[in-house]
């Protein structure tokens, strides 16, 4: 399958992005602060709808979107917990921590690391762990020192992260779809050279994947390797560029049809720019630019994403989104009518049901607008809990139908109208 050869092919650089967000986000805590903090548990429930408006007869699916692709079902997506003791990295003094985390409901579908509880069930709710790690701050190198994770954690690529509170918008944009990693399984270390610069290093087994036969889908490893600018313009502005490489194509073997035998020396590289400006507490800018290209396919992709806020209050925030991304050799962006379908890809496995995706190479492009809508009155326990309404209009720029597959799996039109709400609820226990 196409899609999955992408990106078995967000973790620090996502978490740095969601803390300047003003988020509350449910991500590796190697940035938060407390040296001798206790372990804490917490939870968090996503669930909503998403329709989209179609002709009669087309499939029932959503184009061009993974988390919401059910079309006009009421959906569970994450039912999560995690308990986490987190380090502070701004410490002069050694001092650790662990994330643990994991969660029940349809988005599981795209984000498990193959051999880990990968294929618990054929159904549209699935079990993924997202987080497992130790780590550890080490008061050197640098004036900072470094952060360590040892384990599976999320990746460090990307603004958009999968925690549903991390994000301004129940709908992700194309990048984090179809151009970004989800896990890795590995180490990565975040060095604080000085109050400026970080230098990200890491090596795992690739995106998606753990270890052995069964977790990881061909003989190789991959790295992680980038910067992150931070308090420039006074603390306004924050960059982070990011790039994974390494082969991740699936290996040739007995249980994996759909594999080469060439796979351990053809590269991936996923690469992702992102800069967030906040000239004041009201307003934030994010400006996301992402370039993938997968060797043993000759096939490359890559977008660009701007997003505005504007915090109205202490309850309302609105935003904006828009994105316009390129898969020139349509090999990337793909729907996947299958709940099993991304994770069988990865693999190498022929899905049961085929993928959807355009018969040639489509530049597609996404406009969202939405509100984040504290819930008021609500118990200390529930803080954080909202609703997020949102409106999407993609179209495809480049005079081909990408939309409202029908039955035999063929695209009808050039554009998509969707609506959806969902209700995000932390837990603080």
């Amino acid at each position: 399958m196409k899609r999955g050869l992408s990106r078995r092919l967000p973790s620090f650089g996502s978490a740095a992005a969601a803390a300047a967000l003003g988020l509350t986000v449910l991500v590796p805590p190697a940035l938060a602060a407390g040296s001798d903090s206790p372990i804490k548990f917490s939870g968090l429930i996503d669930t909503g709808i998403y329709a989209t408006a179609k002709n009669p007869g087309t499939n029932s699916v959503n184009a061009g979107q993974l988390f919401t692709d059910k079309h006009d079902q009421w959906v569970l997506n994450q039912a999560m917990l995690t308990a986490q003791k987190a380090i502070d990295s701004g410490s002069k003094n050694f001092n650790w921590g662990f994330n643990l985390q994991g969660f029940y409901g349809s988005d599981a579908r795209y984000i498990h690391s193959i051999g880990l509880w990968d294929h618990n069930t054929d159904g549209r709710n699935q079990f993924a762990m997202t987080q497992a790690n130790l780590q550890a701050h080490v008061p050197i190198p640098g004036t900072g020192g470094t952060d360590v994770t040892a384990g599976l954690f999320a990746t460090p690529l990307g603004v958009e992260v999968t925690p549903a509170n991390g994000n301004y918008f129940y709908s992700h944009n194309y990048i984090f779809n179809y151009g970004l990693p989800f896990e890795q399984t590995g180490l990565l270390t975040v060095t604080h050279l000085n109050p400026t610069v970080d230098l990200y290093l890491g090596v795992d087994t690739g995106v998606n994947t753990t270890f052995g036969t069964r977790g990881d889908n061909n003989n190789a490893i991959s790295g992680t390797a980038g910067f992150g600018l931070n308090n420039l313009d006074g603390g306004k502005i924050t960059i982070i560029a990011l790039s994974h490489f390494g082969p991740e194509n699936p290996l040739l073997r007995t249980s994996q049809p759909g594999g080469n035998s060439n796979a351990d020396n053809t590269g991936v590289y996923l690469n992702d720019v992102n800069l967030t400006y906040k000239p004041n507490a009201k307003w934030t800018w994010i400006t996301e630019f992402n370039y993938i290209r997968n060797d043993q396919a000759h096939a490359s992709a890559g977008g660009l994403s701007e997003t505005a806020a504007y915090a109205w209050n202490d309850w309302l925030t609105l935003a904006a989104r828009g994105e316009i991304y390129a898969d020139p050799n349509h090999f990337f962006v793909t729907t996947i009518p299958d709940n099993n379908g991304f994770v069988d890809g990865e693999r190498g496995i022929t899905p049961s049901q085929a993928s959807l995706a355009p018969s040639q190479g489509t530049t597609y492009s996404e406009v969202t607008l939405g509100a984040d809508i504290k819930l008021p009155n609500m118990p200390a326990m529930l803080a954080g809990a909202m609703i997020r309404p949102e409106v999407r209009y993609d179209q495809s720029l480049s005079g081909n139908a990408a939309y409202n597959y029908d039955s035999a799996g063929n695209p009808t039109s050039m554009n998509q109208f969707s609506t959806g709400m969902d209700l995000v609820v932390p837990v603080s226990f």
